[in-house]
Protein backbone atom coordinates (compact mmCIF):
# COMPACT_ATOMS: atom_id res chain seq x y z
CA UNK A 1 0.00 0.00 0.00
CA UNK A 2 2.88 2.23 0.32
CA UNK A 3 3.25 2.83 -3.46
CA UNK A 4 -0.63 4.13 -3.20
CA UNK A 5 -0.12 6.37 -0.29
CA UNK A 6 2.78 7.86 -2.50
CA UNK A 7 0.40 7.91 -5.70
CA UNK A 8 -2.14 9.91 -3.26
CA UNK A 9 0.49 11.91 -2.16
CA UNK A 10 1.89 13.29 -5.26
CA UNK A 11 -1.95 13.82 -6.48
CA UNK A 12 -2.85 15.63 -3.61
CA UNK A 13 -0.10 18.14 -4.25
CA UNK A 14 -1.88 19.19 -7.15
CA UNK A 15 -5.07 20.08 -5.36
CA UNK A 16 -3.63 21.87 -2.40
CA UNK A 17 -5.73 25.22 -2.26
CA UNK A 18 -9.10 22.72 -3.05
CA UNK A 19 -7.69 20.61 -0.13
CA UNK A 20 -7.90 23.57 2.37
CA UNK A 21 -10.83 24.91 1.09
CA UNK A 22 -12.54 21.85 1.34
CA UNK A 23 -11.34 21.30 4.71
CA UNK A 24 -12.14 24.64 5.89
CA UNK A 25 -16.05 23.80 4.62
CA UNK A 26 -15.78 20.24 6.40
CA UNK A 27 -14.67 21.67 9.65
CA UNK A 28 -17.40 24.53 9.65
CA UNK A 29 -20.44 21.95 9.33
CA UNK A 30 -19.31 18.24 9.38
CA UNK A 31 -22.60 16.53 8.08
CA UNK A 32 -22.93 12.66 7.33
CA UNK A 33 -24.66 10.79 4.56
CA UNK A 34 -26.13 7.34 4.36
CA UNK A 35 -28.09 6.42 2.11
CA UNK A 36 -31.81 7.66 2.50
CA UNK A 37 -34.93 7.12 1.01
CA UNK A 38 -38.27 5.73 2.21
CA UNK A 39 -39.28 1.53 1.42
CA UNK A 40 -41.73 0.35 -0.52
CA UNK A 41 -43.74 -2.16 -1.99
CA UNK A 42 -45.94 0.23 -2.83
CA UNK A 43 -45.13 3.98 -3.91
CA UNK A 44 -47.03 6.48 -5.44
CA UNK A 45 -44.48 9.22 -7.66
CA UNK A 46 -45.46 12.17 -9.56
CA UNK A 47 -43.28 14.12 -11.92
CA UNK A 48 -43.27 18.02 -11.40
CA UNK A 49 -41.16 20.86 -12.00
CA UNK A 50 -39.33 23.13 -9.48
CA UNK A 51 -36.03 25.25 -9.20
CA UNK A 52 -32.82 23.56 -7.55
CA UNK A 53 -30.32 25.12 -6.40
CA UNK A 54 -26.19 25.72 -7.09
CA UNK A 55 -23.62 27.37 -5.09
CA UNK A 56 -23.15 30.01 -7.84
CA UNK A 57 -26.68 31.35 -6.93
CA UNK A 58 -28.20 30.11 -10.11
CA UNK A 59 -32.12 28.34 -9.21
CA UNK A 60 -32.16 26.02 -12.13
CA UNK A 61 -35.61 25.05 -13.84
CA UNK A 62 -35.86 21.05 -13.59
CA UNK A 63 -38.11 17.95 -13.30
CA UNK A 64 -38.22 15.88 -10.95
CA UNK A 65 -39.85 12.88 -9.36
CA UNK A 66 -41.29 12.99 -6.08
CA UNK A 67 -44.04 11.69 -3.35
CA UNK A 68 -47.58 12.51 -4.00
CA UNK A 69 -48.33 12.60 -0.98
CA UNK A 70 -45.89 12.29 2.00
CA UNK A 71 -45.20 9.06 3.24
CA UNK A 72 -45.73 8.06 6.91
CA UNK A 73 -42.39 8.34 9.38
CA UNK A 74 -42.06 4.58 9.43
CA UNK A 75 -41.29 4.55 5.33
CA UNK A 76 -38.30 6.62 5.40
CA UNK A 77 -34.78 4.80 6.03
CA UNK A 78 -32.68 4.28 7.99
CA UNK A 79 -35.23 4.65 10.61
CA UNK A 80 -32.88 7.14 12.44
CA UNK A 81 -33.06 9.54 10.39
CA UNK A 82 -33.94 13.40 11.63
CA UNK A 83 -36.80 15.08 10.18
CA UNK A 84 -37.13 13.61 6.61
CA UNK A 85 -39.44 14.48 3.77
CA UNK A 86 -40.53 13.84 0.20
CA UNK A 87 -41.73 16.81 -1.49
CA UNK A 88 -44.04 16.48 -5.20
CA UNK A 89 -40.41 17.50 -6.79
CA UNK A 90 -36.77 16.20 -6.10
CA UNK A 91 -33.41 15.58 -7.92
CA UNK A 92 -32.59 12.81 -8.26
CA UNK A 93 -35.84 11.19 -7.21
CA UNK A 94 -36.85 9.10 -4.17
CA UNK A 95 -34.68 6.15 -3.36
CA UNK A 96 -37.07 3.51 -3.57
CA UNK A 97 -35.88 0.86 -0.84
CA UNK A 98 -37.18 -2.79 -1.39
CA UNK A 99 -36.68 -6.31 0.00
CA UNK A 100 -35.75 -9.35 -2.42
CA UNK A 101 -38.68 -11.17 -4.04
CA UNK A 102 -41.72 -8.82 -3.01
CA UNK A 103 -43.90 -7.29 -5.86
CA UNK A 104 -43.45 -3.98 -6.16
CA UNK A 105 -46.11 -1.63 -7.45
CA UNK A 106 -45.05 2.31 -8.98
CA UNK A 107 -47.61 4.54 -9.76
CA UNK A 108 -46.64 7.97 -11.70
CA UNK A 109 -48.96 10.88 -12.29
CA UNK A 110 -48.06 13.18 -14.69
CA UNK A 111 -47.66 16.84 -13.15
CA UNK A 112 -45.24 18.02 -15.77
CA UNK A 113 -46.50 21.16 -17.49
CA UNK A 114 -48.50 20.52 -20.45
CA UNK A 115 -46.36 21.55 -23.52
CA UNK A 116 -43.81 18.94 -22.11
CA UNK A 117 -46.04 16.33 -23.16
CA UNK A 118 -46.20 12.12 -22.00
CA UNK A 119 -43.79 11.12 -19.12
CA UNK A 120 -42.84 7.74 -17.68
CA UNK A 121 -40.32 5.57 -15.96
CA UNK A 122 -37.74 2.47 -16.95
CA UNK A 123 -36.61 0.37 -14.65
CA UNK A 124 -33.75 -2.00 -16.71
CA UNK A 125 -32.86 -5.15 -14.61
CA UNK A 126 -36.56 -5.69 -14.11
CA UNK A 127 -39.79 -7.70 -15.97
CA UNK A 128 -42.06 -4.84 -15.85
CA UNK A 129 -45.50 -5.20 -16.22
CA UNK A 130 -47.94 -1.83 -16.83
CA UNK A 131 -51.66 -0.64 -16.43
CA UNK A 132 -52.93 2.81 -17.59
CA UNK A 133 -51.33 4.94 -19.30
CA UNK A 134 -51.14 5.41 -23.47
CA UNK A 135 -48.60 3.76 -25.20
CA UNK A 136 -45.26 4.65 -25.44
CA UNK A 137 -41.73 3.96 -27.46
CA UNK A 138 -40.38 2.20 -24.53
CA UNK A 139 -43.37 2.16 -22.24
CA UNK A 140 -46.58 3.09 -21.26
CA UNK A 141 -46.46 6.65 -20.61
CA UNK A 142 -48.63 9.17 -18.27
CA UNK A 143 -50.34 12.09 -20.31
CA UNK A 144 -50.25 14.97 -18.95
CA UNK A 145 -52.44 14.81 -15.78
CA UNK A 146 -52.84 11.20 -15.94
CA UNK A 147 -51.48 8.45 -14.49
CA UNK A 148 -49.57 4.78 -15.01
CA UNK A 149 -48.42 1.81 -12.79
CA UNK A 150 -45.46 -0.32 -13.29
CA UNK A 151 -45.51 -3.68 -11.44
CA UNK A 152 -42.13 -5.83 -11.30
CA UNK A 153 -40.62 -8.42 -8.71
CA UNK A 154 -37.45 -7.36 -7.21
CA UNK A 155 -35.45 -10.47 -8.16
CA UNK A 156 -32.12 -10.10 -6.86
CA UNK A 157 -30.48 -7.48 -4.84
CA UNK A 158 -28.10 -5.00 -5.80
CA UNK A 159 -28.04 -0.98 -6.58
CA UNK A 160 -29.76 0.12 -10.26
CA UNK A 161 -31.37 3.42 -11.62
CA UNK A 162 -34.83 4.20 -12.87
CA UNK A 163 -35.33 6.66 -14.97
CA UNK A 164 -37.65 8.50 -17.89
CA UNK A 165 -38.49 6.14 -21.26
CA UNK A 166 -39.84 9.11 -22.60
CA UNK A 167 -37.61 11.71 -24.94
CA UNK A 168 -34.64 10.82 -22.52
CA UNK A 169 -32.15 13.49 -24.47
CA UNK A 170 -34.88 16.27 -22.66
CA UNK A 171 -36.34 14.48 -19.28
CA UNK A 172 -33.43 12.59 -18.11
CA UNK A 173 -31.17 15.83 -18.53
CA UNK A 174 -33.92 17.90 -16.34
CA UNK A 175 -33.92 15.97 -13.93
CA UNK A 176 -35.93 12.62 -14.09
CA UNK A 177 -34.06 9.96 -12.59
CA UNK A 178 -33.23 7.44 -9.29
CA UNK A 179 -31.95 5.02 -7.50
CA UNK A 180 -33.59 1.63 -6.20
CA UNK A 181 -32.23 -0.50 -3.78
CA UNK A 182 -32.87 -4.37 -3.58
CA UNK A 183 -32.12 -6.03 0.15
CA UNK A 184 -31.25 -9.24 0.18
CA UNK A 185 -34.07 -11.55 1.90
CA UNK A 186 -31.80 -13.62 4.07
CA UNK A 187 -28.25 -14.22 5.23
CA UNK A 188 -25.45 -14.97 2.72
CA UNK A 189 -25.46 -18.36 1.95
CA UNK A 190 -22.15 -19.42 3.01
CA UNK A 191 -22.00 -17.99 6.46
CA UNK A 192 -23.44 -14.86 8.06
CA UNK A 193 -22.15 -11.44 8.88
CA UNK A 194 -20.36 -10.85 12.07
CA UNK A 195 -22.68 -10.18 14.91
CA UNK A 196 -20.88 -6.56 16.05
CA UNK A 197 -20.22 -4.09 13.09
CA UNK A 198 -16.43 -4.04 14.52
CA UNK A 199 -16.06 -1.08 13.17
CA UNK A 200 -18.52 0.64 14.54
CA UNK A 201 -19.02 -1.20 17.41
CA UNK A 202 -22.75 -2.31 17.00
CA UNK A 203 -24.29 -5.50 17.82
CA UNK A 204 -26.40 -7.21 15.31
CA UNK A 205 -29.62 -5.05 16.64
CA UNK A 206 -27.90 -1.98 16.06
CA UNK A 207 -27.18 -1.48 20.01
CA UNK A 208 -23.98 0.28 20.47
CA UNK A 209 -21.20 -1.09 22.21
CA UNK A 210 -18.66 1.31 22.06
CA UNK A 211 -18.91 4.39 25.03
CA UNK A 212 -20.94 7.14 23.50
CA UNK A 213 -23.06 4.86 21.12
CA UNK A 214 -23.50 4.71 17.59
CA UNK A 215 -26.73 3.68 15.94
CA UNK A 216 -27.00 1.65 12.69
CA UNK A 217 -27.34 3.08 9.84
CA UNK A 218 -27.34 0.19 7.42
CA UNK A 219 -29.99 -0.84 5.05
CA UNK A 220 -29.73 -4.71 5.09
CA UNK A 221 -30.75 -6.26 8.09
CA UNK A 222 -28.06 -8.68 7.75
CA UNK A 223 -25.33 -6.91 7.37
CA UNK A 224 -25.06 -8.24 3.59
CA UNK A 225 -25.51 -6.32 0.15
CA UNK A 226 -25.74 -9.31 -1.69
CA UNK A 227 -25.56 -13.40 -0.15
CA UNK A 228 -22.24 -13.61 0.27
CA UNK A 229 -20.50 -13.01 3.54
CA UNK A 230 -17.79 -10.88 0.93
CA UNK A 231 -20.48 -8.29 0.64
CA UNK A 232 -21.01 -7.80 4.40
CA UNK A 233 -20.21 -3.99 5.42
CA UNK A 234 -20.29 -1.52 8.25
CA UNK A 235 -21.10 1.25 6.32
CA UNK A 236 -23.40 2.13 3.04
CA UNK A 237 -23.52 5.32 0.92
CA UNK A 238 -25.57 6.55 -2.33
CA UNK A 239 -23.69 8.24 -4.86
CA UNK A 240 -25.34 9.60 -7.66
CA UNK A 241 -23.29 11.66 -10.59
CA UNK A 242 -25.35 13.61 -13.20
CA UNK A 243 -24.61 17.07 -14.96
CA UNK A 244 -26.92 19.64 -16.49
CA UNK A 245 -26.50 22.13 -19.30
CA UNK A 246 -28.19 25.59 -18.46
CA UNK A 247 -28.57 26.52 -21.77
CA UNK A 248 -31.17 23.04 -22.09
CA UNK A 249 -32.99 24.19 -18.71
CA UNK A 250 -33.35 28.10 -19.12
CA UNK A 251 -34.90 26.93 -23.13
CA UNK A 252 -37.29 24.46 -21.28
CA UNK A 253 -38.36 27.32 -18.81
CA UNK A 254 -38.56 30.06 -21.50
CA UNK A 255 -40.90 27.86 -23.83
CA UNK A 256 -43.12 26.62 -21.56
CA UNK A 257 -43.63 29.54 -20.02
CA UNK A 258 -44.44 30.63 -23.46
CA UNK A 259 -47.19 28.07 -24.08
CA UNK A 260 -48.54 28.63 -20.09
CA UNK A 261 -52.28 27.25 -20.30
CA UNK A 262 -52.57 25.42 -23.84
CA UNK A 263 -54.13 22.13 -24.08
CA UNK A 264 -52.24 19.02 -24.08
CA UNK A 265 -51.72 17.45 -27.52
CA UNK A 266 -53.19 20.43 -29.46
CA UNK A 267 -50.91 22.28 -32.02
CA UNK A 268 -48.17 24.22 -30.77
CA UNK A 269 -48.82 22.83 -27.38
CA UNK A 270 -45.14 20.69 -26.95
CA UNK A 271 -41.30 21.86 -26.32
CA UNK A 272 -39.27 21.60 -28.99
CA UNK A 273 -35.97 22.19 -26.93
CA UNK A 274 -32.43 21.64 -28.53
CA UNK A 275 -30.18 19.15 -27.01
CA UNK A 276 -27.07 19.50 -29.09
CA UNK A 277 -24.27 20.59 -28.57
CA UNK A 278 -24.30 19.46 -25.08
CA UNK A 279 -22.07 22.04 -22.67
CA UNK A 280 -23.65 21.13 -19.15
CA UNK A 281 -21.61 23.80 -16.65
CA UNK A 282 -23.29 21.52 -13.56
CA UNK A 283 -21.74 18.75 -11.95
CA UNK A 284 -23.56 16.98 -9.46
CA UNK A 285 -23.59 13.93 -6.74
CA UNK A 286 -26.95 13.40 -5.33
CA UNK A 287 -28.28 16.68 -6.84
CA UNK A 288 -25.92 18.79 -5.33
CA UNK A 289 -22.97 20.22 -6.42
CA UNK A 290 -19.80 20.74 -3.31
CA UNK A 291 -20.21 22.26 -0.95
CA UNK A 292 -23.71 21.74 -0.48
CA UNK A 293 -23.35 18.51 -1.12
CA UNK A 294 -21.54 18.51 2.25
CA UNK A 295 -24.49 20.42 4.21
CA UNK A 296 -26.65 17.45 6.23
CA UNK A 297 -29.67 15.43 4.19
CA UNK A 298 -32.82 16.79 4.39
CA UNK A 299 -31.08 20.17 4.80
CA UNK A 300 -34.27 22.98 4.86
CA UNK A 301 -32.67 24.91 2.15
CA UNK A 302 -33.00 22.38 -0.48
CA UNK A 303 -36.28 21.26 -0.42
CA UNK A 304 -35.56 19.77 -3.60
CA UNK A 305 -32.48 18.03 -2.70
CA UNK A 306 -32.55 16.09 -0.06
CA UNK A 307 -29.70 13.81 -0.48
CA UNK A 308 -26.17 14.75 0.71
CA UNK A 309 -22.54 13.16 -0.12
CA UNK A 310 -20.35 13.47 2.92
CA UNK A 311 -19.21 9.68 3.31
CA UNK A 312 -17.59 9.29 7.22
CA UNK A 313 -16.06 6.14 8.22
CA UNK A 314 -13.70 4.38 11.32
CA UNK A 315 -10.54 2.65 10.24
CA UNK A 316 -11.04 -0.66 9.44
CA UNK A 317 -14.31 -0.52 8.03
CA UNK A 318 -15.68 -2.09 5.20
CA UNK A 319 -17.82 1.04 3.56
CA UNK A 320 -19.98 -0.03 0.92
CA UNK A 321 -20.45 2.38 -2.37
CA UNK A 322 -23.61 2.02 -4.05
CA UNK A 323 -22.90 4.21 -7.45
CA UNK A 324 -24.73 5.22 -10.43
CA UNK A 325 -24.07 7.10 -13.28
CA UNK A 326 -27.13 9.18 -14.16
CA UNK A 327 -26.56 12.05 -16.70
CA UNK A 328 -25.45 11.93 -20.64
CA UNK A 329 -21.44 11.62 -19.82
CA UNK A 330 -19.32 9.51 -18.58
CA UNK A 331 -18.05 10.46 -14.79
CA UNK A 332 -14.74 9.15 -13.55
CA UNK A 333 -14.86 9.44 -9.97
CA UNK A 334 -12.05 8.68 -7.78
CA UNK A 335 -12.06 8.14 -4.18
CA UNK A 336 -8.78 9.06 -2.50
CA UNK A 337 -6.90 6.76 0.24
CA UNK A 338 -7.57 3.47 -1.43
CA UNK A 339 -8.90 1.68 -4.66
CA UNK A 340 -12.94 0.13 -4.49
CA UNK A 341 -13.50 -3.48 -5.14
CA UNK A 342 -16.63 -3.88 -7.37
CA UNK A 343 -18.80 -6.32 -6.13
CA UNK A 344 -21.87 -6.22 -8.83
CA UNK A 345 -22.69 -4.20 -11.44
CA UNK A 346 -26.42 -3.40 -12.10
CA UNK A 347 -27.68 -6.20 -9.60
CA UNK A 348 -25.39 -8.36 -11.05
CA UNK A 349 -22.92 -10.11 -8.44
CA UNK A 350 -19.28 -10.71 -10.46
CA UNK A 351 -18.00 -13.82 -9.26
CA UNK A 352 -15.61 -16.54 -10.48
CA UNK A 353 -18.06 -19.21 -10.81
CA UNK A 354 -21.54 -20.20 -11.69
CA UNK A 355 -22.67 -22.68 -9.31
CA UNK A 356 -21.24 -24.24 -5.73
CA UNK A 357 -18.15 -22.91 -3.62
CA UNK A 358 -16.82 -21.45 -6.75
CA UNK A 359 -19.95 -18.86 -7.29
CA UNK A 360 -18.82 -17.26 -3.79
CA UNK A 361 -15.25 -16.19 -5.17
CA UNK A 362 -15.28 -12.52 -6.02
CA UNK A 363 -13.84 -11.40 -9.13
CA UNK A 364 -14.46 -7.88 -9.49
CA UNK A 365 -11.89 -5.51 -10.52
CA UNK A 366 -9.73 -3.21 -8.05
CA UNK A 367 -10.50 0.35 -9.73
CA UNK A 368 -8.57 3.38 -8.88
CA UNK A 369 -11.76 5.55 -10.48
CA UNK A 370 -15.20 4.09 -10.63
CA UNK A 371 -16.20 5.29 -13.77
CA UNK A 372 -19.55 5.37 -14.42
CA UNK A 373 -21.33 5.39 -17.93
CA UNK A 374 -24.95 6.46 -18.23
CA UNK A 375 -27.43 4.31 -16.89
CA UNK A 376 -24.83 2.19 -14.92
CA UNK A 377 -24.84 1.31 -11.41
CA UNK A 378 -22.12 -0.38 -9.57
CA UNK A 379 -21.42 -1.16 -5.59
CA UNK A 380 -18.55 -1.81 -4.38
CA UNK A 381 -16.55 -1.66 -0.70
CA UNK A 382 -13.91 0.82 0.09
CA UNK A 383 -11.65 0.90 3.50
CA UNK A 384 -9.06 2.58 4.87
CA UNK A 385 -6.74 1.75 7.93
CA UNK A 386 -3.69 3.35 7.88
CA UNK A 387 -1.31 0.40 6.20
CA UNK A 388 1.66 1.79 4.67
CA UNK A 389 1.47 5.64 6.18
CA UNK A 390 4.75 4.73 8.01
CA UNK A 391 4.40 6.61 11.31
CA UNK A 392 1.80 5.90 14.13
CA UNK A 393 -1.26 7.61 13.26
CA UNK A 394 -2.32 7.58 16.76
CA UNK A 395 0.38 9.40 18.06
CA UNK A 396 1.84 6.50 20.62
CA UNK A 397 4.88 7.29 22.50
CA UNK A 398 5.94 5.15 25.51
CA UNK A 399 7.00 6.74 28.65
CA UNK A 400 4.23 9.49 28.00
CA UNK A 401 1.77 10.35 30.84
CA UNK A 402 -1.14 10.20 29.13
CA UNK A 403 -2.28 6.22 29.41
CA UNK A 404 -3.67 6.77 25.21
CA UNK A 405 -0.17 7.49 24.52
CA UNK A 406 0.61 3.97 25.95
CA UNK A 407 -2.06 1.88 24.47
CA UNK A 408 -1.04 -1.50 23.21
CA UNK A 409 -1.06 -2.76 19.22
CA UNK A 410 -1.09 -6.63 19.89
CA UNK A 411 -1.27 -7.73 15.63
CA UNK A 412 -3.89 -10.43 14.61
CA UNK A 413 -2.85 -12.77 11.65
CA UNK A 414 -3.55 -9.91 9.47
CA UNK A 415 -1.04 -7.32 11.62
CA UNK A 416 -4.07 -5.30 12.43
CA UNK A 417 -5.09 -4.54 16.21
CA UNK A 418 -8.67 -6.19 16.87
CA UNK A 419 -8.15 -7.43 19.99
CA UNK A 420 -10.31 -4.44 21.91
CA UNK A 421 -13.32 -3.11 20.50
CA UNK A 422 -13.87 -0.72 22.64
CA UNK A 423 -9.97 0.50 22.12
CA UNK A 424 -8.99 4.17 20.02
CA UNK A 425 -6.41 2.34 18.33
CA UNK A 426 -9.15 -0.39 17.01
CA UNK A 427 -7.32 -1.62 13.74
CA UNK A 428 -4.00 -0.06 14.17
CA UNK A 429 -2.00 -1.20 11.61
CA UNK A 430 0.55 -2.60 14.29
CA UNK A 431 3.66 -2.36 12.38
CA UNK A 432 4.02 1.31 12.72
CA UNK A 433 3.09 1.21 16.51
CA UNK A 434 4.90 3.35 18.20
CA UNK A 435 7.05 4.66 14.75
CA UNK A 436 7.52 8.49 15.50
CA UNK A 437 6.15 10.41 12.39
CA UNK A 438 9.66 12.68 12.98
CA UNK A 439 12.33 10.72 13.69
CA UNK A 440 14.48 14.27 12.49
CA UNK A 441 13.23 18.38 12.38
CA UNK A 442 10.32 18.17 10.00
CA UNK A 443 10.40 14.22 9.32
CA UNK A 444 11.07 14.97 5.79
CA UNK A 445 12.90 11.98 4.15
CA UNK A 446 16.40 14.13 3.14
CA UNK A 447 16.10 14.28 7.11
CA UNK A 448 15.90 10.91 7.66
CA UNK A 449 12.23 11.01 8.32
CA UNK A 450 9.57 8.34 7.01
CA UNK A 451 7.73 10.82 5.09
CA UNK A 452 8.00 14.77 2.94
CA UNK A 453 4.72 17.05 4.15
CA UNK A 454 3.86 19.82 2.12
CA UNK A 455 4.60 23.29 3.33
CA UNK A 456 2.50 24.17 6.47
CA UNK A 457 1.85 27.39 5.28
CA UNK A 458 0.24 26.29 2.11
CA UNK A 459 -1.22 22.57 3.69
CA UNK A 460 -2.46 24.05 7.08
CA UNK A 461 -5.65 21.28 6.59
CA UNK A 462 -4.92 19.57 3.29
CA UNK A 463 -4.91 15.90 3.99
CA UNK A 464 -5.97 16.08 7.42
CA UNK A 465 -9.46 17.35 8.72
CA UNK A 466 -7.74 18.25 12.28
CA UNK A 467 -4.98 19.82 10.74
CA UNK A 468 -3.32 17.12 11.95
CA UNK A 469 -1.19 13.82 10.67
CA UNK A 470 -2.50 11.73 14.12
CA UNK A 471 -5.85 10.09 14.89
CA UNK A 472 -7.46 10.73 18.25
CA UNK A 473 -8.11 13.09 20.77
CA UNK A 474 -5.08 14.53 21.74
CA UNK A 475 -2.70 12.70 19.23
CA UNK A 476 -1.03 15.79 18.16
CA UNK A 477 0.15 16.50 21.73
CA UNK A 478 0.70 13.04 22.74
CA UNK A 479 3.10 12.49 19.64
CA UNK A 480 5.24 15.56 20.41
CA UNK A 481 8.35 14.74 22.79
CA UNK A 482 12.05 14.57 21.98
CA UNK A 483 11.98 12.87 18.44
CA UNK A 484 10.74 16.36 17.35
CA UNK A 485 8.01 19.14 17.01
CA UNK A 486 4.85 17.64 14.88
CA UNK A 487 3.31 19.66 12.10
CA UNK A 488 1.49 22.28 12.81
CA UNK A 489 -2.51 21.80 13.81
CA UNK A 490 -5.96 23.64 14.55
CA UNK A 491 -4.99 26.68 12.31
CA UNK A 492 -8.73 26.84 11.21
CA UNK A 493 -10.96 25.70 13.79
CA UNK A 494 -9.70 22.41 15.70
CA UNK A 495 -7.26 23.04 18.52
CA UNK A 496 -4.43 20.37 18.82
CA UNK A 497 -5.93 18.74 22.33
CA UNK A 498 -9.38 18.57 20.18
CA UNK A 499 -10.19 15.44 17.97
CA UNK A 500 -8.44 14.52 15.50
CA UNK A 501 -9.13 12.69 11.54
CA UNK A 502 -8.08 12.85 8.67
CA UNK A 503 -9.81 13.70 5.38
CA UNK A 504 -9.64 12.80 1.72
CA UNK A 505 -11.07 14.43 -1.17
CA UNK A 506 -13.47 12.47 -3.37
CA UNK A 507 -14.01 13.85 -6.72
CA UNK A 508 -14.31 13.48 -10.49
CA UNK A 509 -11.02 12.97 -12.45
CA UNK A 510 -12.18 14.98 -15.38
CA UNK A 511 -11.13 18.30 -13.51
CA UNK A 512 -14.14 20.43 -15.37
CA UNK A 513 -16.42 18.20 -13.47
CA UNK A 514 -14.92 19.97 -10.54
CA UNK A 515 -15.83 23.25 -10.89
CA UNK A 516 -19.42 24.89 -10.49
CA UNK A 517 -20.00 26.84 -14.19
CA UNK A 518 -16.83 27.30 -14.51
CA UNK A 519 -15.88 28.35 -10.68
CA UNK A 520 -13.16 26.56 -8.89
CA UNK A 521 -13.80 24.05 -6.84
CA UNK A 522 -17.30 22.67 -6.76
CA UNK A 523 -19.13 20.66 -8.83
CA UNK A 524 -18.11 16.58 -8.37
CA UNK A 525 -16.43 17.16 -4.79
CA UNK A 526 -16.65 15.95 -1.53
CA UNK A 527 -14.48 14.36 1.15
CA UNK A 528 -14.18 11.35 2.87
CA UNK A 529 -13.92 12.09 6.92
CA UNK A 530 -11.69 9.11 8.89
CA UNK A 531 -12.22 9.36 12.70
CA UNK A 532 -10.81 6.91 15.17
CA UNK A 533 -13.67 4.94 17.48
CA UNK A 534 -13.47 7.31 20.14
CA UNK A 535 -15.26 9.77 17.55
CA UNK A 536 -19.29 8.97 17.45
CA UNK A 537 -20.25 9.32 13.73
CA UNK A 538 -23.92 10.09 13.79
CA UNK A 539 -25.65 10.08 10.43
CA UNK A 540 -29.14 11.16 11.23
CA UNK A 541 -28.53 14.40 10.32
Amino acid sequence: MSALITKKVTSMKRLLPLAAAAAALVLAAAAHAAAPGITGPAFALIAQAAPISQPDGQALYSWGYGCTTPPASSRFVPATSVAPFCHTMQVPGPTLVVTEGQSVSVTLTNGLPASAGNTSILFPGFNVATSGGVAGLLTQEAAPGGTVTYTFIAGSPGTRAYYSGTQGDLQVEMGLYGAIIVLPNGAPTNGSCPTHNTAAGLNAGGTALVSGGESNFRLSPTGAAYHVTQSCYDREYLFQFSEMDLNIHTQALAQVTAKSGCTAGAAGCSLNVPTEPYRPAYFMINGRSMPDDMDTNYAAQYPHQPYNGNPHMHPGELVLLRIIGQGRWQHPFHEHGNHVRILARDGNLIVAGSSGTAATQLAGPLLFTTTTTPGLAMDGIFYWTGKGLNWDAYGHRPGSSDPLARLACTPDLNGYNTGNLTAVNYYEWCQDHNKPMQAAPFGDVPGGGPVSLPDANLFANGAWYGGSPYLGPNATVRATGPTGSTPPSGTIANSPTGEAGFAFMWHSHNEREITTNNIFPGGMLMMMLVDSREFVIDESN
